[in-house]
């Protein structure tokens, strides 16, 4: 930035960094504030425009996936909106609500310096530790934060401060994660093509089918990215002169060809206040501590009811993609994938083939293995995820940027928005559940709250043990549990937000919707 020209803004009460799904729903919901929301490319959406292809579609029914104030048209079409559906949703909100007058396209974040002492020392980790035990408003009546954002395509560069700050980056999207090979076994060594789903999805229809056809392609991971990937391959390669593209998995996952399980509807196993009764949750009482090891059978056996029906409607012995473990940790992880229709009639053509190991690496030629046989291949696909947190840390000043992550590996956050140790400062977008619209669109209510002074946090001690106590419920559900999914016990979440809110936590008409029906977004509109 040696040579940008510098302006400065005057202060504003509330900026937004990100106008995905996460950064929409804050700024309809602060829009009191008058907030600046800073997007980073010429278009809201965040990952739904930027990292999807063109099979990519909703893991949930619409209805599922909606804001409280903004059903979707058609909401009981049972078939899964695609991206473009969802992107034309959520602009039909934005503009709906008149959210995108908040919104500065092609304004990138490049730092964000704390100024909250107002004495002008650097703050150190010694001033966070011994902080005091309240956190204190979040518009504390002056400037905290100072964010400097470049402007594309002038490269001018403006600061701004502001009293809160909202990050709404998202998980996914900007910073892949790549794998890392030992000495001369890297992609330096490859003669194809290597290529990551964040540059996958920035090509348009026809480029990707180029790409694919009548090529011999890896997709190196196998989670939904991956099988989108895997299914366009096979069908970019249909006829006689087609190539087979090969899956390259380490660790198996459970899918699902839809939401019914042996004729039931799947919400009744996972999703309604009965079903979540079965498992452990935050703030549970003595009572269910004690009850809750009796009913690890009963949450056995849910678990092994789905994955018979899986086991007897996926060909998985017959490809050997049955996991070892149990469905519930993938659904407490929120790993479940929902297949495409096709995903395994292009195996039974020997359009897609699997391949499972702990390790590999590349030869000149393509993929090698680590129980030493090889795969020839034109093109490598790395569908091996994101590193979102790094692009917090990367932002933030130390010495907040060493508290974004804690020794588990997981963002602590308090009703997963507030950090306890960062002041001034939300995060939107950072847990994950059956429904993240949901479970962001709430949030941000609950934030707007807290912004007004409508209610207080708990000490600065009682938040931390809070999101501790989620994180071992977490680690004791899952082995992946770095994904930080409340899926478990989403509605007791929910219920605790609410009662913050000073809203009534049970939702619905009668005892028997309470026990039996599954919540969504519907169930939390603005109380009078």
């Amino acid at each position: 930035m040696a040579c940008e020209q510098i302006s400065y803004r005057k202060s504003t009460r509330v900026g937004i960094i990100g106008a995905g799904i996460s950064g929409i729903a804050a700024a309809k919901q602060l829009s009191h504030h008058n907030p600046i929301v800073f997007e980073a490319t010429d278009s809201i959406g965040g990952v739904w425009k930027h990292c999807s292809f063109a099979s990519t579609k909703l893991q949930t029914p619409r209805c599922d996936f909606e804001f409280s104030d903004y059903p979707w048209p058609q909401r009981d079409n049972s078939t899964f909106p695609s991206y473009l559906d969802i992107l034309h949703y959520l602009h039909a909100y934005a503009t709906h609500f008149d959210v995108l007058k908040f919104v500065r396209f092609n304004s990138r974040v490049v730092e964000i310096r704390y100024i909250g002492g107002g004495d002008g020392r650097e703050t150190t980790i010694l001033d966070v530790a011994a902080g005091p035990g309240e956190f204190g408003p979040l518009l504390s009546g002056h400037p905290v934060w100072e964010v400097a954002v470049e402007t594309h395509p002038s490269k001018t560069v403006e600061r701004y401060g502001f009293e809160l700050l909202v990050v709404c980056i998202g998980k996914y999207g900007d910073i892949p994660k790549m794998p890392v090979f030992p000495p001369n076994k890297g992609q330096e060594v490859y003669g194809g093509k290597v290529m990551h789903t964040l540059d996958y999805s920035k090509l348009d229809k026809e480029a990707a089918r180029e790409l694919l056809k009548g090529k011999k392609v890896a997709v190196v991971g196998y989670k939904k990215s991956a099988i989108d990937l895997a299914t366009e391959c096979a069908q970019a390669n249909q006829g006689a002169d087609g190539q087979p593209c090969t899956m390259v998995i380490r660790t198996l996952h459970w899918t699902v060809p839809a939401y019914w399980i042996w004729g039931l509807p799947f919400f009744l196993f996972y999703s309604t206040r009965s079903s979540q009764f079965l498992h452990q949750r935050p703030n549970q009482g003595l009572v269910r501590n004690l009850l809750c090891p009796l009913l690890s059978p009963v949450r056995k056996a849910v678990s092994k009811f789905i994955e018979s029906y899986l086991a007897w409607k996926l060909p998985l012995v017959k490809y050997g993609l049955k996991p070892d473990h149990s469905f519930e940790e993938d659904y407490a992880s929120c790993q479940m994938a929902i297949l495409p229709e096709n995903f395994f009639s292009e195996a039974d053509k020997g359009k897609i083939m699997f391949k499972k190991t702990p390790r590999w690496w590349f030869w000149n030629g393509g993929l090698e293995f680590e129980d030493n046989t090889k795969l020839e291949a034109d093109v490598v696909l790395l569908a091996t995820g994101f590193e979102g947190k790094k692009k917090i840390q990367d932002l933030l000043p130390q010495p907040f940027s060493s508290l974004i992550v804690d020794s588990s590996g997981i963002m602590p956050l308090y009703r997963g928005t507030i950090h306890p140790l960062i002041p001034n400062m939300a995060f939107v977008g950072y847990i994950e559940s059956v429904s993240n619209l949901q479970t962001a669109e709430l949030r941000c209510k609950w934030l707007s709250r807290l912004a007004d002074g409508l209610f207080k946090l708990p000490s600065i001690e009682k938040m931390l043990d809070q999101t501790s106590e989620e994180i071992e419920i977490m680690k004791k559900t899952t082995r992946f549990y770095k994904r930080h999914c409340i899926s478990t016990f989403s509605i007791n979440h929910s219920d605790e937000i609410c009662e913050e809110m000073g809203w009534k936590c049970w939702r619905k008409n009668n005892w028997v919707l309470e026990a039996f029906a599954p919540y969504s977004s519907q169930d939390y509109g603005e109380e009078d």
